[in-house]
């Protein structure tokens, strides 16, 4: 395992251990993630949206990771989060595609994808299950996500 697979295990494991804090520091300070639910976040939001996550599952959440790959300047992973989501209580189970690049030694821009329809489907049923495919589903999926990060933002 070479330093970028062992940081990526670092983070995930992290994740698994509910440590925002350890997954930070695997984090560049100009870090840049990516994902369907959030859109873009910089620096200091990427971070709080993990401790936001990790709060807000209240021990109720499962990572499992694998197919850790990384060289001297990009990465990828497979991990899978189980939890209730918690605007419906739905149990959710999302597989999701990682992929990292690195700079100074830590993690400086994270791209998560998943199928957002099929993470709809099962976080809002039959609501999401019809409108999870479109366009204004998701646009809706990422103003909340991005609220309730501000919200979070104001009170730590």
């Amino acid at each position: 395992m070479n330093a970028n697979e062992a940081l990526i295990t670092k983070f995930y494991t992290a994740f698994a251990n509910a440590d925002a804090q350890t997954m930070s520091e695997c984090y560049h300070p100009k870090i840049h993630f990516i994902d369907p639910a959030f859109g873009l976040l910089k620096e200091d939001q990427v971070s709080k949206m993990w401790q936001m996550l990790i709060l807000k599952s209240k021990g109720n959440l499962k990572i499992e990771f694998s197919e850790i790959k990384a060289d001297d300047f990009s990465g990828s992973a497979k991990w899978v989060a189980t939890y209730n989501f918690s605007k419906t209580n739905r149990k959710v189970i999302n597989r999701i595609s990682a992929e990292f690049a690195f700079q100074d030694g830590l993690i400086i821009k994270h791209t998560d994808s998943f199928d957002v329809w099929k993470w709809s489907k099962q976080a809002f049923g039959p609501t999401g299950y019809l409108l999870g495919w479109t366009g204004f589903f998701h646009k809706k999926i990422q103003e909340q996500a991005l609220l309730s990060l501000r919200k979070f933002q104001e009170t730590k």
